[in-house]
């Protein structure tokens, strides 16, 4: 068998593993809230996730993936095709092997992080360090530092809103019915503005920032009454059960509409590496941006939909149910505040990970009730994690790319 037919075997392999993977792990980030609250059951998450990330990474996923670099690794350290393709696989496998360690332990990391970290360490095996655009990493360190604390204070302050004009009320029901527009219609407006801005598909619509957000308010508006109608209809139970059940439904728009965007996202992770050696197994070189066939992007979705329904029970349990109990008002303030801080931050082109996003959401709302509501020893270990996942992806990638160097050349 040739070497490039060998690579790019190993390949297929290996990004369906890193797609497992990335299933396995990155599933908590839009599930687990609704877990913790039980607004559904744990086999209807996975269920729902794994559907929804497979419908989100064939259709509107990305279809065009720059180089294995992503701007992390100069170019001129990449001008050797097929020194590019090992490095590729090098990558694909340190990360997957990372995930899936962290999965073991059920702790969420940054699978993005996973993959920058392994092509830094391969970078600096071909090129040196000078090779590795630093400040592209600094970014990433920040991303640890600011996403978290910006989805804390903001899922805080929702909870306390929430807690403010209707929990402490005496008319429960008809606070949050007479509030339920502007709930209703704010989550909307987040998740439709996240779709426009987000998503491969919503990037390849176009629309400026005006058009996107006047579309949005007004999809917003009208889905914030038509919800109130609906809820007025089909809610019978009253008091705090009540207001729970409304939050409810809010919570599983949220839910699914990160379950969507992350198979539109996040399927690049695992899937452009494999896109670069199938490109180059295909036509013998290697260009700046690598068109991803749509059976690649089944095949990646297939794998993070796999990855769901046979690990994705792990993470979800920890940060549903391990950081601090959560409600369904909470749930929905957990769901709305990291939405909404990947919206903004992303807009205000700063660096954020979704990952990192959810769980600081959790800690926010745990930090509504007390500090002592909030685990802060699960949190601990969490932090660890995502410090060391760079450096450690990085690590693995330059011992796994001397190893496939002295088999290959």
């Amino acid at each position: 068998m040739t070497f490039e037919y060998t690579i790019l075997i190993l390949g297929y392999i290996f990004g369906f593993y890193m797609a497992w993977n990335i299933g396995a792990n990155d599933a908590a980030n839009a599930m687990a809230s609704s877990v913790g609250a039980k607004a559904i059951t744990l086999r209807q998450a996975v269920f729902v996730a794994g559907i929804l990330n497979l419908v989100g990474a064939i259709f509107i996923g990305a279809h065009v993936v720059d180089t294995i670099s992503k701007g992390i690794v100069s170019p001129e350290a990449l001008t050797d095709p097929k020194v590019a393709i090992v490095g590729a696989l090098s990558a694909l496998i340190a990360a997957a092997l990372w995930v899936f360690f962290a999965t073991w332990r059920a702790l969420p990391v940054s699978t993005t992080h996973a993959i920058v970290g392994a092509m830094v360490g391969f970078g600096i095996m071909v090129g040196g360090f000078s090779s590795v655009h630093w400040w592209k990493l600094a970014g990433i360190v920040a991303s640890w530092i600011i996403s978290p604390i910006f989805s804390m204070v903001l899922s805080f302050l929702v909870f306390k809103i929430i807690y403010r004009f209707i929990l402490t009320q005496e008319e429960l029901m008809a606070r949050a019915f007479g509030l339920s527009p502007y709930f209703i219609g704010t989550t909307f407006f987040v998740v439709i503005m996240s779709f426009l801005c987000k998503t491969p598909l919503g990037k390849r619509m176009a629309l400026d920032t005006i058009t996107s957000t006047g579309l949005s308010l007004a999809i917003a508006s009208l889905m914030g009454y038509v919800g109130k109608y609906l809820l007025k209809r089909h809610t019978k139970k009253t008091g705090g059960e009540g207001v729970e059940h409304t939050f409810r439904h809010l919570q599983l728009v949220t839910a699914c509409y990160m379950a969507l965007s992350q198979g539109a996202n996040d399927v690049a992770n695992a899937i452009g590496p494999l896109a670069l050696i199938y490109f180059f197994v295909s036509n013998g070189s290697i260009g700046g941006q690598i068109e991803v066939p749509i059976t690649l992007l089944l095949f990646g979705g297939v794998g993070i939909a796999a990855g769901i329904a046979m690990w994705g029970h792990r993470v979800i349990e920890t940060m549903g149910h391990k950081i601090t109990t959560l409600t369904n008002t909470r749930g929905f303030s957990v769901e709305f505040g990291a939405a909404t801080t990947v919206l903004l931050a992303s807009k205000m082109g700063l660096p954020v990970s979704t990952t990192h996003a959810a769980v600081g959401s959790v800690i926010g709302v745990g930090l509504a009730r007390g500090i002592e509501a909030v685990n802060f020893r699960i949190v601990g270990q969490i932090m660890l994690y995502w410090f060391i996942t760079v450096p450690i992806a990085a690590i693995t990638s330059m011992v796994i790319y001397k190893i496939l160097c002295l088999i290959f050349f």
